[in-house]
C-alpha cells in the first residue's frame, strides 16, 4: 500500500509540475500597427516595455505598418491577431466579408484633419469648394464632406504620405493627422494650419481589432491583451519618456522633437483620453456612435449594410460610460 501512495503522490507531483509549467508558457500575440514606430502607438509600447503584457501571460510582437499597412487585411486572413485602424475601416471591412471586430479604442477622438497653409482663404471645411485636395484613396470621410457640404467642384488627387509638396506649393491642401504632418511642415520653414474632420461630425473612433473567431476562442487573451493596453496608454501619456526612447531606437527617423510633439498633441486635443466634458472616457465605446457611422457609410453608399453592426465591435472590455 505505501509503494502504491508513493507512485500516487509521484504521479501528482509530476501532474502538477506539468500544469505550472503549462500554465506559464506565454501565449504569442502580434500587434499589427497602422505605421512605423511612433507616439501613436505609444500606449502599447509602455505596456510591452513595463511587463504589462507579460504579466498578463501574452508575449505580444508589435509588427510596424507602413504606407502599405493592410492591417485589416493581415488580421482578417489570420497573418496577425490585431490590429490598428479606425472605426470606419472596421465598418468598411466587415461589409467586404472580412471578420474583424473592433475590442478597445485607441482614440475617443481621430486626429485626422486638412491642412492648409496659415495664410490659405480657406478658414473652414466648407471653404474647400473649388479646391484640390490631397487624400489617400478610398478615404470615406471624403464623400461625406462633399456631401455634407454640397460641394461641385472640389477635386481630389492621392495623398504622397510627404509635405514636400505642400512645403513647396502656398495653395496646396492635403489630409493629415493633426500629431503628425504639421510638425514636419513647421520643420521645412512652412507656417500649417489643420481643421480636423471631426469638426464636420464625421468622428469615428481610432480602435485596435481582432478576428472573430479568435475573440470567440479566447475571449480571456483578448479581455488581457486590451487591458493591459489601456494600462499602457494612461501612463504612457503621463510620462512619455521611456517608451520614446524604445521608439527612437526602433523607428531612427523619430527625434525627440517630433515624439514630444505628437505625445503633446494627444494630450491636448484629448485624442486617447477623450474629453470628460463630453462625457468621454478612456477606452470607452458607445453604441450611438458606432450606429451614427454605420447609418452615415450606409446613406454614402460606401457600405452595403448588410451584416449585424453588433458583429462589427464590442464593449466588452472597455470601461462602461
Amino acid at each position: 500500500m505505501n509503494v502504491c501512495l508513493s507512485r500516487l503522490r509521484i504521479l501528482v507531483a509530476i501532474v502538477a509540475i506539468t500544469l505550472r509549467t503549462h500554465a506559464a508558457e506565454p501565449v504569442h500575440i502580434r500587434l499589427a500597427t497602422d505605421w512605423y514606430p511612433q507616439p501613436e502607438h505609444g500606449g502599447f509600447y509602455q505596456a510591452l516595455l513595463k511587463g504589462y503584457y507579460s504579466a498578463a501571460g501574452l508575449e505580444v510582437e508589435i509588427q510596424p505598418g507602413g504606407p502599405n499597412a493592410f492591417a485589416v487585411q493581415r488580421v482578417g486572413t489570420g497573418r496577425t491577431d490585431f490590429g490598428m485602424g479606425s472605426g470606419d475601416d472596421v465598418l468598411m471591412a466587415c461589409d467586404r466579408g472580412i471578420p474583424v471586430v473592433a475590442v478597445g479604442a485607441t482614440m475617443q477622438n481621430d486626429p485626422q484633419g486638412i491642412m492648409v497653409h496659415d495664410d490659405s482663404s480657406i478658414r473652414t471645411l466648407a471653404d474647400l469648394e473649388g479646391h484640390t485636395v490631397a487624400v489617400v484613396p478610398g478615404t470615406a470621410w471624403f464623400p461625406f464632406l462633399v456631401k455634407k457640404y454640397g460641394f461641385k467642384s472640389i477635386r481630389e488627387i492621392p495623398h504622397t504620405f510627404s509635405v514636400g509638396s505642400f512645403v513647396k506649393d502656398p495653395g496646396y491642401v492635403q489630409m493629415c493627422f493633426l500629431t503628425s504632418e504639421p510638425f514636419f511642415a513647421q520643420l521645412q520653414g512652412a507656417k500649417p494650419r489643420v481643421m480636423l474632420i471631426s469638426e464636420s461630425g464625421y468622428a469615428p473612433y481610432r480602435v485596435f481589432f481582432t478576428r472573430r473567431d479568435f475573440l470567440q476562442k479566447n475571449p480571456t487573451v483578448v479581455k488581457a491583451f486590451v487591458e493591459a493596453s489601456y494600462r499602457g496608454w494612461r501612463e504612457y501619456l503621463a510620462d512619455p519618456s521611456a517608451v520614446n526612447a524604445e521608439l527612437a531606437k526602433r523607428n531612427p527617423e523619430l527625434t525627440p522633437a517630433k515624439m514630444e510633439y505628437s505625445a503633446r498633441m494627444m494630450v491636448e486635443y484629448k485624442f486617447v483620453l477623450g474629453d470628460p466634458a463630453k462625457g468621454e472616457i478612456h477606452g470607452a465605446m458607445r453604441v450611438r456612435r458606432w450606429q451614427a457611422q454605420f447609418d452615415t457609410l450606409k446613406d454614402l453608399k460606401v457600405i452595403k449594410g448588410n451584416f449585424n453592426l453588433a458583429d462589427a465591435w464590442t464593449d466588452a472590455f472597455c470601461p462602461k460610460p
